[in-house]
């Protein structure tokens, strides 16, 4: 049998990278160095490096200089990278077409919440989005790390800091308030504070994270009042955070509604107030898409201010809560608030 005309037309080199190096090199820049790097993608530093030396030699241009505290990018290689991340967002608009043309109610939905809002008001609410849409399967991602929505590392992402890429779109669904709260046990052995100068005496929890407090928020707030002494626990998630509280380690700031979520608690007025504005984020694709569109619509409905009111941009403080909203729609979530102590 003879050979066919195509099998013997030589594959040509046409100076193109590989696109999986190319993918090694922006790794190797957001994470700054080859050893964080390689430990992101899985490979060892010396192949790591043998396969950036490739991609150099490919391109015959330098595109980083390594240093002992890391690598930093030639002119070059600032050039290389700005048509690599176009590369790799073309890349993601082929996986978000694909998913559009094959929408079905069916598959998985990737959503990134904080931990807190995951674990205290997403998660107990997720029975109702699962028996509406028994054949989809829902991951939630509860971190304090914003999700890179961009690049799929969740098709929703809910945070406390507003996403600044302009790609993705942004809507605002309320305001988490936040305020002083403690254990009745606490309270019993010292006392209620009644201003940020008789707090100085008290045990002082706090949580610290990139999307809550920082430390430079405790020292604005706090002026003169060393950690040392007063601030006797601090977490990083919400989780430990609340239970903290709640079995009297100190004085901790919650969200307003924390009295609901099952333990017993005491706001704690005189003290600091916070708020932060909660964000919904998504590619303008994905709302095409079936599956995504259905969490997207559950989600804003989950915070719903006309319907929970401590997602409101005004303040209600906590014993205010229960005749704030309509319909005793929270009552089957949170029945705590008829038990709130005052």
């Amino acid at each position: 049998m003879g050979v066919s005309q195509m099998e013997h037309v030589p594959v040509l080199d046409t100076g193109m990278p590989d696109w999986q190096d190319l993918r090694l090199f922006l790794e190797l820049d957001r994470r700054g160095s080859f050893r964080a790097a390689a430990n992101v993608v899985g490979l060892s530093i010396n192949t790591l490096r043998r396969r950036i030396d490739d991609l150099e030699a490919r391109l015959g241009m330098t595109l980083l200089t390594r240093h002992a505290d890391g690598i930093r990018l030639t002119a070059e290689g600032e050039s290389i990278l700005a048509a690599t991340q176009s590369m790799e967002a073309a890349a993601y608009s082929v996986l978000r077409a694909r998913d559009a043309v094959s929408a079905t109610p069916a598959g998985e939905v990737r959503i990134a919440v904080t931990e807190g809002l995951g674990t205290f008001w997403l998660a107990p609410r997720l029975v109702e989005f699962q028996r509406a849409n028994p054949r989809l399967v829902v991951d939630l991602r509860c971190t304090m790390d914003p999700a890179d929505v961009a690049r799929l590392e969740a098709e929703i992402a809910v945070q406390l800091v507003r996403p600044v890429n302009p790609d993705l779109k942004v809507v605002k669904l309320g305001r988490l308030h936040v305020m002083a709260f403690a254990a009745r046990s606490y309270l019993d052995i010292y006392g209620v504070p009644t201003s940020i100068e008789d707090a100085a005496r008290h045990r002082i929890v706090l949580q610290v994270s990139g999307q809550t407090v920082s430390m430079a928020e405790y020292d604005r707030h706090t002026p003169g009042m060393p950690q040392s002494g007063y601030v006797t626990l601090k977490t990083n998630v919400s989780s430990a955070h609340y239970w903290s509280v709640a079995n009297g380690a100190g004085i901790g700031w919650l969200p307003t509604y924390a009295s609901a979520i099952g333990a017993r608690l005491v706001p704690i007025d005189g003290l600091v107030q916070l708020g932060f504005d909660i964000w919904l984020t998504y590619h303008p694709d994905a709302e095409r898409i079936d599956r995504v569109r259905r969490a997207i619509d559950w989600i804003r409905g989950s915070f719903d201010p006309v319907r929970y009111p401590w997602f409101r941009d005004s303040f209600i403080h906590p014993r205010d809560l229960p005749a704030a909203i309509k319909g005793g729609a929270a009552a089957e979530l949170f029945g705590g608030f008829a038990g709130m102590e005052r």
